[in-house]
């Protein structure tokens, strides 16, 4: 059977890889201010670890064709959490210290935006790939 569109595997994994990134980055985002959660502690960032998958059908032993990306975990940064002086939190300790999460939102709106490019180029590979398979199947229909 002809492949048409050479790499579609991998340029897919890599859209679902990115996803399930952003969606981590979002979730960070959104409890940048979480101080306490379900264990009583200030929410720690999340990050996505990828790792690419060797296909043991793959014949070429060079390794040209792409391999697929997929999440290989989602960690918890080690990074202790940042102490903010704010006497009147009904989280203060004594001394009216907070314990915030360890979440810079740059640090994060960097990595978003880093996460959407790498999503949009893979998402224009797939639409080129899908244009050139057309423009084959219609080589076959002139000849």
């Amino acid at each position: 059977m002809i492949d048409f569109l050479p790499g579609i595997n991998a340029t897919a994994s890599a859209l679902n890889a990115e996803r399930v990134r952003m969606d981590v980055i979002t979730q960070n985002i959104a409890n940048a201010n979480t101080t306490q959660g379900i264990d009583g502690k200030p929410y720690q960032r999340q990050q996505v670890v990828f790792e690419s998958v060797l296909n043991q059908q793959i014949s070429d032993p060079a390794g040209a064709q792409p391999q697929p990306v997929r999440v290989a975990r989602v960690e918890t940064d080690k990074r202790p959490p940042q102490l903010v002086y704010k006497p009147g939190d009904p989280s203060a300790d004594k001394n009216g210290m907070v314990a915030m999460p360890n979440i810079n939102i740059h640090e994060e709106m960097a990595d978003l935006i880093t996460s959407s490019r790498a999503f949009e180029a893979n998402l224009a590979v797939l639409k080129n790939a899908r244009a050139m398979a057309l423009q084959e199947l219609n080589i076959g229909k002139t000849g």
